[in-house]
């Protein structure tokens, strides 16, 4: 996407802080293009989890997809400021709404998002939601997740460091609880689909990865799939 696009969506945002904040992260954020490239060939509706400001849905908007989106996001300043942004933008089918995901989710099936907010769940609420994600998911669709994973590199430890300084400055609401691992992915997963798990960081100095569970489309649940682990 070109900066024209990048500074189009910004400009949805009226606050000078959030506006400089979407440009920045649309222009030095691999995840987006990542998601596009998972989710392009797909008519399916998306549940966006952790949505933010909605960056994701306003970026699939500007390259062409269509789909239906609701986004949820804990954080109720950010949803109001997203759908006060799809106001402006006049795009259709796009929703934003306050919600914990620690209460449940909303009946869906379609694809689904879950993007850099899994730090801050107990062991037990991750393994709650994945699979509560997982039981949305069509057949032949997707539940696409970007994480932090914990492991012993210098990568994990900014990682921790910059949800620590996101929590000194408000721009997050919780300080991190629990970093997932690779096998965490493997073990909760998998019995749903095929689990892909890659590196995303880009030229980010983050321990960040792409976590992509694909149903099969013949079937709403293929038990024992294989797993493959980019590293």
């Amino acid at each position: 996407m070109k900066d024209s696009s990048h500074q189009k969506i910004a400009r949805l945002f009226q606050r000078r802080w959030d506006s400089h904040y979407v440009a920045a992260k649309l222009r030095t954020d691999p995840l987006y293009d990542a998601v596009y490239s998972e989710l392009k060939d797909s008519e399916l509706p998306l549940l966006d989890l952790g949505c933010g400001l909605g960056l994701l849905a306003f970026f699939l908007r500007e390259k062409g997809l269509s789909f239906p989106i609701l986004g949820l996001d804990y954080d109720s300043r950010k949803a109001a400021s997203a759908n006060h942004a799809v106001e402006l933008s006049k795009n259709r089918d796009l929703n934003f709404a306050h919600h914990d995901a620690r209460n449940g989710l909303p009946e869906h099936s379609g694809n689904v998002t879950i993007l850099d907010i899994l730090q801050f769940f107990t062991p037990s609420e991750l393994e709650t939601l994945l699979a509560l994600a997982s039981e949305r998911v069509a057949p032949g669709g997707k539940l696409v997740i970007r994480s932090g994973l914990k492991d012993t590199s210098w990568r994990f430890k900014i990682t921790y460091l910059g949800d620590m300084l996101a929590k000194a400055t408000f721009w997050m609401k919780a300080a991190p609880t629990h970093y997932p691992t690779a096998e965490d992915f493997q073990k909760i997963l998998s019995p749903f689909g095929s689990v892909r798990i890659l590196p995303l960081w880009g030229k980010t100095p983050f321990n960040n990865h792409l976590i992509v569970l694909e149903r099969a489309a013949s079937t709403a649940s293929k038990t024992g799939a294989a797993i493959e682990v980019a590293s």
